[in-house]
C-alpha cells in the first residue's frame, strides 16, 4: 500500500542525500507522479513503444525499475511470443514491493516479469529487443554512463531499442532558469510546499545529475545507437527512443 509523500515536510535538522529506501518506496507512486510532469503518460506510452518493438523469443529489460510501473506496463502491452521481462533495481525495498505486487496480481496471459535485486552495472544484457531506462541514467555516476549505454547497445538485437526518459539540463542559462521555475510551479500545483521543494532539491543535489539533450545524443551515438528520436517532453523531462 502506498502513502502520501510527506518525507520532506517533517522537522529535520539536516537534509541527507536522497536514498531509495523503505521510506521512499512506501510513498514512491505519489512522489513521482507529483514530481515528474507527464509521468502518468510516459509509463503507458513506454509500454506501447515496447509493444511496437518487442520480438518473439527475446528479453525486455527495465533497468532501475523501482516498483515496476514500466515493467508492468510492458507486461500488459507486449504481444511478442515467448518473451520475458527482467526488472532490475538495487533497492531491496523496491524489489520487495514489486515481488509482493506480482504475487498479488498474478499476471495470467501477460509477459512474465522476473525481478532482480542488483546493481544494474552487473546486469548482463543479452538477446534484448527492448531496454528501458526510465529516469534511471540520471542516478548513475556520470563516469559510468557511457559504459552502461555501450553495454546495452551490445546486448540489443539488430534494430532493438533503448527507451530512455530523463530529467535534462539546458545549456542556455536563461532557459535552464525558466524550465526550473516551471517545474517548481508544477510541484506547487501538486501540493508541495516551498519547504518540501527546497529540501527535496537539496537531497537530490549530489545524487541526481542531469545531462543536456545534446550530451545524451552524443553519448548514445558513441555507444552504437544509429538514430535517437525524442518523443515526449514536459518542461525539463524528456523521453527518447534510440535504435541500434
Amino acid at each position: 500500500m502506498s502513502g502520501k509523500d510527506r518525507l520532506y515536510d517533517a522537522p529535520i535538522d539536516e537534509v541527507d542525500d536522497f536514498v531509495f529506501d523503505e521510506r521512499v518506496a512506501r510513498v514512491f507512486p505519489d512522489m513521482i507522479n507529483r514530481s515528474v510532469p507527464g509521468y502518468g503518460l510516459v509509463v503507458p506510452m513506454t509500454g506501447l513503444l515496447a509493444r511496437c518493438h518487442a520480438r518473439d523469443n527475446s528479453v525486455l529489460y527495465d533497468l532501475g525499475c523501482s516498483l515496476g510501473a514500466v515493467a508492468l506496463a510492458m507486461s500488459h502491452s507486449v504481444r511478442a511470443r515467448n518473451a520475458r521481462i527482467i526488472a532490475v533495481d538495487s533497492s531491496p525495498a523496491m524489489i520487495g514491493r514489486l515481488q509482493a505486487a506480482l504475487a498479488a496480481e498474478r499476471l495470467e496471459g501477460a509477459v512474465p516479469i522476473h525481478p532482480v535485486c542488483e546493481d544494474l552495472a552487473r546486469t548482463e544484457i543479452e538477446n534484448a529487443s527492448v531496454v528501458v531506462l526510465n529516469f534511471t541514467l540520471q542516478f548513475v555516476s556520470p563516469d559510468l554512463r557511457q559504459g552502461l549505454l555501450s553495454r546495452i547497445a551490445r546486448g540489443l538485437l539488430p534494430g532493438g531499442v533503448l527507451l530512455l526518459s530523463e530529467k535534462i539540463r539546458f545549456e542556455d542559462p536563461r532557459e535552464q532558469a525558466l524550465q526550473t521555475d516551471w517545474h517548481h510551479e508544477f510541484k506547487r500545483a501538486q501540493g508541495y510546499s516551498e519547504l518540501e521543494i527546497a529540501r527535496k532539491r537539496d537531497a537530490l543535489e549530489n545524487v541526481l545529475r542531469p545531462d543536456s539533450l545534446p550530451r545524451h545524443r552524443d553519448r548514445l551515438h558513441a555507444a552504437g545507437f544509429s538514430q535517437v528520436y525524442p518523443w515526449f517532453q514536459a518542461f525539463n523531462f524528456v523521453s527518447m527512443v534510440a535504435y541500434t
